[in-house]
C-alpha cells in the first residue's frame, strides 16, 4: 500500500523530536541547575522549655511522611520519616546523647560520659531546625559573626563575658578573638609563639596543628590565614556548643575528649600541639593524656602549653607544674622555652624527640616503651600508658615544608609508592576540574566546610586546595588505613565508621562527598540508616556528591527523593543531591 507524503513528513518529524529529547537527557555536557530553595519552605517547631538529659526519640507514625522505594526486583521498602522528639533534638548527636547509656556508667572520672556510646538501632529520625534558621553567613565574614538563629546558645556568651570569647550584638553571634589566655587577642598571642620560639613557622614547617579544648576554635580561626590548618576539637560539655559555633563560622573542628580511649587520628601526625587553659589533668592515670599527645604528635614536633601552673606560684599550680616536669621529662620532652608576655600570660614549649636513644638511657623505664606496633587505626582503643615507638627512617627530614609535602610526601608509618601518589592525584585533579567544578551545578561559592567520606589518599581534598574551603577526610576503619599519608601531605582527617554516628553537631557541612563508598557499606548496616546521617550533618542548601555505581546511585535517588531533596545523575557514575528546607509535619496537640 502506498503512503502518502503527509504520512512521511509525519513520521519524520516523529523521529526528530524523539531524537532531540533523547540528545537532551543523554549528553554529557548537559547541566542540572537546581530549583530555589526558599527558607520559608522548612518546618519551624514551637520553642519549648529545655528538658535536661531528655532521650531524643522519633514522633507518633501517623505525622510521618511515606515513600516506597523498590531496594531491588524482590523488595520493596516503605520509606517513613519522623522528626526526632524532645527540647534538644534540634542540636541531637546520637552517640554522644545516649543518656541512657550514660545514666548506666560506673565511672565519669575520666570523661567517660563525653565518650561515644552510639544507640542500637541507630535513629533514622530528621533533626528539626531551629527556629528562624537560615543560610550561613559565608566565608570569610563568618569567621567573625555567625547568625544567632542558627546557634541559638546564649549560655556561652553569659559564661564568657569577661574573656571576649563570644558577643551577642542584635541578631549575629560577635567573635572578637579573645579568649581565657588570648588578653590582648589571639593575632598578638600567635605572633607571641613567633617570637618566643622563632623556629616554629607558621604555614612552612608548621602545616598541621591539634588544638586541645579549643573553646570556640579562634586560635584555629587566625592560624588559616598563615596556611595553617588545625584540628581544633573539645567535648559536648557544659561549654555549650562551641564546636558548633566553630563549625557555624566555617573554621575546621571536631567533638572530642581525651578520656579512656585513643583519639581518632593517626600515630605521628601533628607538627605542632596547643593548649590554653584546655583543662587536662596531663598527669592523671599515670600519665595518659600527655602520652597520649606524645603518640598523634609527630617526631620533632612542639607542645605549646599556656596556662596558669607556667606563671603562678600559688601552691596548686606549683603542684601542677612540678608534676609536668617530672612527666614530661620521663618522656624525653625538651623544653625549648619558657616565656610571659607583657599581658602576664605565659607559655611553655615542649619539643618531642627524634630519637629513641634518650628513652634507653633512662634510669628507669617508667613509663615503658610500648611492646608492639599499635594499630593505627585509633577507633574504640583504650588509652596505653607506654610511650609510642618512633617511625623507622630518618625522621629529622620529615615531613616537607609546606606547601611541597603535599606532592611530594615522605610517609614514615605508611607505604606507598611515589607513582601511585602522583597517579592518584592527577585522577582527583582531573575529577575534579572536569566534573565536580563544571558538571554537577554545585553552587561552590557557599561551599565553605566539606567532607570526604572515604578519602583514600587525601586527592579530592589536595585538588580543592586553592578554593576558600577545608575539607575533613575521613577514613573509614573497615577500609585500607591510609589517613597517615593524608597527615603527610599537610592535610587533615580522623577515623571513623559510617554505620554509626558522626561526632559533630547537625548542619555543620555545607558538601559531602563519597567515592564508591556506599555499596560496600550496605553490607555491613542500612542504607537508609546513613543516608538519615547524611541528612543530619548537612546544612539545607548543602550537597551530597557521589561516584558510584548505577545500583547505588538509583537507592540514593529514591531515598533523598522521600526527604524533598534534588537530585540529578551525570554520566551514569555521578550523582549530586542538594537538601532543601523540608521537615516531617509537626503533630497535632
Amino acid at each position: 500500500m502506498a503512503i502518502s507524503v503527509q504520512h512521511v513528513v509525519v513520521l519524520l518529524l516523529s523521529t526528530l523530536l524523539i531524537a532531540i529529547t533523547f540528545f537532551l537527557f543523554t549528553s554529557d555536557n548537559a547541566t542540572f541547575p537546581f530549583p530555589s530553595l526558599s527558607p520559608t519552605d522548612y518546618y519551624t517547631p514551637n520553642p519549648k522549655s529545655p528538658v535536661p538529659h531528655q532521650n531524643v526519640d522519633v514522633i507518633s507514625d501517623q505525622t510521618s511522611q511515606k515513600m516506597k522505594m523498590k531496594l531491588n526486583t524482590s523488595q520493596e521498602v516503605e520509606m517513613k520519616w519522623d522528626l526526632c522528639k524532645g527540647a534538644e533534638s534540634v542540636d541531637y548527636i546520637p552517640c554522644l546523647d545516649n543518656y541512657a547509656a550514660i545514666k548506666q556508667l560506673k565511672s565519669r572520672r575520666h570523661m567517660e560520659h563525653r565518650e561515644r556510646h552510639c544507640p542500637e538501632p541507630s535513629p533514622k529520625c530528621l533533626i528539626p531546625l531551629p527556629d528562624n534558621y537560615k543560610p550561613p553567613v559565608p566565608w570569610p565574614k563568618s569567621r567573625d559573626m555567625i547568625w544567632y538563629d542558627n546557634v541559638p546558645h546564649p549560655k556561652l556568651v553569659e559564661y564568657k563575658k569577661e574573656q571576649n570569647w563570644v558577643k551577642k550584638e542584635g541578631e549575629f553571634l560577635v567573635f572578637p578573638g579573645g579568649g581565657t589566655q588570648f588578653k590582648f587577642g589571639v593575632t598578638h598571642y600567635v605572633e607571641f609563639i613567633e617570637k618566643a620560639l622563632p623556629s616554629i613557622k607558621w604555614g612552612k614547617n608548621i602545616r598541621v596543628v591539634l588544638d586541645v579544648g579549643c573553646g570556640v576554635a579562634s586560635f584555629g580561626g587566625f592560624l588559616l590565614d598563615k596556611d595553617v590548618i588545625t584540628m581544633s576539637f573539645a567535648p559536648k560539655d557544659e561549654h555549650e556548643a562551641q564546636i558548633q559555633f566553630a563549625l557555624e563560622r566555617g573554621i575546621p573542628a571536631t567533638l572530642s575528649v581525651i578520656g579512656t580511649q585513643q583519639l581518632t587520628f593517626p600515630s605521628n601526625a601533628f607538627d605542632l600541639i596547643h593548649c590554653a587553659r584546655c583543662r587536662v589533668h596531663w598527669d592523671a592515670d599515670g600519665g595518659k593524656p600527655l602520652l597520649e599527645l606524645n603518640r598523634v604528635l609527630r617526631p620533632g614536633g612542639f607542645f605549646i602549653w599556656s596556662a596558669t601552673p607556667v606563671y603562678r606560684d600559688n601552691d596548686r599550680d606549683s603542684r601542677i607544674w612540678n608534676a609536668m616536669v617530672s612527666l614530661t621529662k620521663s618522656i624525653c620532652w625538651k623544653v625549648v622555652t619558657k616565656t610571659v608576655d607583657s599581658s602576664g600570660i605565659g607559655l611553655v614549649i615542649y619539643q618531642k624527640p627524634t630519637s629513641e636513644s634518650c628513652y634507653n638511657k633512662r634510669s628507669t623505664q617508667d613509663p615503658p616503651l610500648c611492646d608492639k606496633k599499635e594499630a593505627n587505626a585509633s577507633w574504640y582503643v583504650p588509652l596505653a600508658k607506654c610511650i609510642s615507638k618512633l617511625p623507622s627512617g630518618n625522621v629529622q627530614s620529615w615531613p616537607e615544608l609546606w606547601p611541597k609535602r603535599l606532592v611530594s610526601v615522605k610517609p614514615q608509618s605508611i607505604s606507598v609508592e611515589a607513582e601511585t601518589l602522583k597517579k592518584d592525584t592527577e585522577k582527583w585533579s582531573a575529577i575534579v576540574s572536569d566534573v565536580y567544578l563544571e558538571h554537577l551545578a554545585v553552587n561552590w561559592s557557599t561551599v565553605r566546610n566539606v567532607m570526604d567520606m572515604n578519602a583514600g589518599y587525601g586527592g579530592f581534598a589536595a585538588a580543592l586546595i586553592n578554593r576558600p574551603l577545608w575539607v575533613m577526610n575521613v577514613f573509614p576503619v573497615d577500609k585500607p588505613d591510609t589517613l597517615s599519608v593524608v597527615y603527610d601531605r599537610g592535610l587533615i582527617g580522623i577515623y571513623h565508621d559510617w554505620c554509626e554516628s558522626l561526632n559533630t553537631y547537625p548542619r555543620t557541612y555545607d558538601l559531602l562527598h563519597s567515592s564508591f563508598l556506599l555499596g560496600d557499606l550496605t553490607q555491613r548496616c542500612e542504607i537508609v540508616q546513613v543516608v538519615a546521617e547524611i541528612d543530619r550533618i548537612v546544612r539545607p542548601g548543602g550537597y551530597l556528591v557521589v561516584q558510584d555505581t548505577m545500583e547505588t546511585i538509583k537507592k540514593l535517588e529514591y531515598i533523598l527523593g522521600s526527604l524533598h531533596w534534588s537530585t540529578k545523575i551525570y554520566q551514569d557514575r555521578f550523582f549530586v543531591g542538594q537538601k532543601g528546607f523540608w521537615r516531617p509535619a509537626k503533630p497535632e496537640l
